[in-house]
This record gives structure tokens, C-alpha cells and sequence, in this order.
């Protein structure tokens, strides 16, 4: 899949044509919404698939905002529990909504970055909830900072409250921004200019999103205060399930792809290792084997 380059149908799509009327949803299918002049409309979406355990207190925190110039988006990888009860329970918040099976989360994402028609667009998962005054505060920023392509909000995990962005890490660490889901959000144009999330990363398609967003394609962002909760991101999700050794391996990979030199991804990596030698399975084994993935790598 190209991913880099300007993607035409980022945000163009209104309706699923493919998709039988029982499986799609919302405002959209019966009238046209009528957003707020001069405030700017933010779009957020949410995927799931198997996720009635937590996904109506998702909807609730995200159709209850205070900031009322919003879309609302649902994308359903064709679910088998009581997920689609619960969205066309709340049928009449949604803008849009439609199930189909789908090749995993980051290609539900990008049937989202689809099908959104908002100034900015934001990814709520669906075990995590959205700050009341989330969009209010995104929207303050906006109005403030016209220049940025692309915020961060803080968002608080089980530990404490991730917040800010400090660019000058992306080069060494992942730990730049606050979060993807509830936390970040991107201007139209700027989406179109980064592209897809690249599905063949299974667990860290967002980091590599970021790297380009950052790196590549030069996008200006902004973080919010400490302070300026915009969510919370629940334990248990999908980030959860993933093994120490895959995500050492992906993270590498993802840097490598996007042409960062291969001695320095290699210097990194190890101390990654040096720092997480207990979480390695086989730690002696692997260290060799990833060094040899990155140094036989090429760019």
C-alpha cells in the first residue's frame, strides 16, 4: 500500500455503497447536518469489533461533549457480540456508522480517515473515554494556533498523565507524544498529506504515521497542558497484547523503513534491551537475531 504520498479519498467518502442498509447508520443516511459557521468541525471516529463490554461508555463520553460542532463516525469490523445493539441504540447521535469485516484495526482506521468530513479528525478506541471538555479545548487550540497541522492532548493512563510534545525525541524514542487514541488530532489537509496508516505493521502502524507525519512530510504540531485532560486510555486494549520481542522488532523495522540510519537504530535498540532485559524471552538469542535484522537491512 502507498502511504506517503497525498491520498485523494481521505475524507471525501459520505456513505458505504458496498454495505447492506441493516449494516450501515446515523444522521447521514436520512439528512444532510448542519454544522456551526465559523467554528471549526471535528471529526471523531471509532472503531471496534467485539467490544460491547466497554463501547457504550465510549459513545456516552463522546456524543455528551460540551463542544457541540462535531461529527461522530463508528467503524464495525463486522462484530458478533451485542456491539451493533448498542450503536443503533444511539443511532440518532451518530453521524455515521457501518459494519463490514475488516483486515484488523489500522485498516479500520483508514475507513475512518475515509469517511470523515471535518476540519480535523481524532481516534477514540472503543475502550477508552473522552474528556467532557476534550473538543472544547481542541477547538481553543485551534482557534489559536491556525498554523499547526496536528495536536496532542493529554490523556491519563492507569500510571499518571501523559502530556506535551517533544519533537526532538521522535529521532531516539517513542516517547514524544502523548496518545494516539482520545489525544490526537489531525487537520484535513495534513491527513491527505501523511496518507494511510501502512497495515503491513501490525502493532505500531501510529508510530510509524507519526514518524512520517514528523519527519518526512514536516507537519507542525502543538501539545496541550498537563492539565487539559482530553481522555483516558484504558488497560486491556489492543496496545496490551503485544510480546516485548514483536514490538522490539516492529519498532526497529518501522525506523528503518523510514530511512534512519541503521547504526543508530542499532545503538537504540540495544539499550531498549539493556533497559527491558527481563521482558526478553531468550534475551541472548534475540539480541543477536535483531542485530543482524538491522544491520542486514537496506534502505
Amino acid at each position: 500500500m502507498t502511504v506517503s504520498k497525498t491520498i485523494s479519498k481521505i475524507g471525501t467518502l459520505y456513505t458505504n455503497a458496498n454495505v447492506n442498509e441493516k449494516y450501515q447508520g446515523g444522521i447521514r443516511i436520512l439528512k444532510k447536518k448542519n454544522f456551526i459557521k465559523n467554528l471549526p468541525i471535528i471529526s471523531i471516529v471509532t472503531v471496534t469489533f467485539n467490544s460491547a463490554r466497554t463501547l457504550e461508555e465510549t459513545i456516552k463520553s463522546v456524543i455528551n461533549q460540551s463542544y457541540n460542532n462535531f461529527e461522530y463516525i463508528i467503524i464495525d469490523g463486522q462484530s458478533s457480540d451485542n456491539t451493533l445493539n448498542i450503536i443503533n441504540k444511539y443511532d440518532k447521535y451518530i453521524d455515521y456508522w457501518f459494519s463490514e469485516k475488516d483486515l484488523g484495526i489500522y485498516d479500520a482506521f483508514n475507513k475512518g480517515l475515509d469517511y470523515f468530513s471535518g476540519d480535523f479528525v481524532g481516534f477514540v478506541n472503543s475502550d477508552d473515554i473522552l474528556e467532557k471538555d476534550a473538543l472544547k479545548i481542541l477547538s481553543e487550540y485551534i482557534k489559536n494556533y491556525p498554523e499547526k497541522d496536528f495536536f496532542f492532548g493529554s490523556v491519563k493512563k492507569h500510571w499518571g498523565v501523559l502530556h506535551g510534545y517533544k519533537k526532538w525525541k521522535v529521532y531516539y524514542s517513542w516517547g514524544f507524544y502523548s496518545s494516539h487514541s482520545c489525544g490526537f488530532y489531525i487537520k484535513k489537509n495534513a491527513a491527505r498529506k501523511n496518507g494511510y496508516y501502512n497495515q503491513s505493521f501490525r502493532w505500531h502502524a501510529d508510530y510509524d504515521y507519526f514518524y512520517r507525519m514528523i519527519i518526512k512530510n514536516k507537519l507542525e504540531g502543538k501539545g496541550t497542558r498537563k492539565n487539559e485532560l482530553f481522555g483516558h486510555f484504558r488497560r486491556g486494549g489492543f496496545s496490551s497484547k503485544i510480546n516485548f520481542n514483536d514490538h522490539v522488532y516492529e519498532t526497529a523495522q518501522i525506523r528503518l523503513n523510514n530511512n534512519q540510519n541503521k547504526y543508530f537504530v542499532a545503538i537504540i535498540t540495544l539499550i531498549k534491551i539493556y533497559f527491558n532485559y527481563q521482558r526478553i524471552n531468550n534475551p541472548k538469542k534475540e539480541i543477536l537475531n535483531i542485530l543482524k535484522f538491522i544491520l542486514k537491512f537496506k534502505n
